[in-house]
């Protein structure tokens, strides 16, 4: 599986006046399809940093095509395009309501060692062996509890209950 799909409802504090998803919300909800494939990969903020690299965005884009409004059901549709010298993500968002699609775009990633700095010219090797391996089943995983956890050790306090 290379590519997952979500279904996201459009929050009251998304529009504007006219009921419309702000443009720039679009990005957010790439990001929901991206974490979903990274996740589902092995390729989590934790699991990058375990294994010694960052993936800063160096590229995106997005072409709107119809809008989203309060309460729209979409379908988000993230895939990787390229993996061997960046990670590349292209996605697809449509309405649930009609089929019709309303947004298309990328973002390209790239490697960098954490503790150097050092940019990778390729994708390192042990992050190809991540994505080759079998697809977490997320619905049997823990939820981590923060979006760094497994990345910040035991010594992280615990909340008081």
């Amino acid at each position: 599986m290379r590519e997952v799909e979500l279904i996201h409802e459009i929050p009251f504090h998304d529009v504007d006046a006219l009921n419309v998803a702000w443009h720039g919300h679009y990005y957010k909800y790439f990001e929901l399809g991206r974490t979903l494939l990274f996740r589902t990969h092995h390729l989590d903020v934790a699991d990058m940093r375990r294994l010694g690299y960052v993936f800063p965005i160096v590229e995106s884009s997005c072409r709107h095509i119809n809008p989203l409004f309060y309460g729209s059901r979409a379908r988000i549709l993230a895939r990787y395009l390229e993996t061997e010298y960046r990670l590349k993500v292209a996605y697809t968002i449509t309405r649930l309501n009609d089929g019709k699609r309303v947004a298309r775009g990328t973002t390209t990633q790239v490697a960098v060692k954490a503790e150097s700095g050092e940019l990778c010219m390729v994708t390192p090797a042990e992050i190809l062996a991540e994505l080759q391996r079998e697809p977490r089943d997320l619905l049997n995983e823990p939820v981590p509890d923060g979006p760094l956890a497994g990345n910040l050790g035991t010594d992280h306090p615990e909340p008081n209950p």
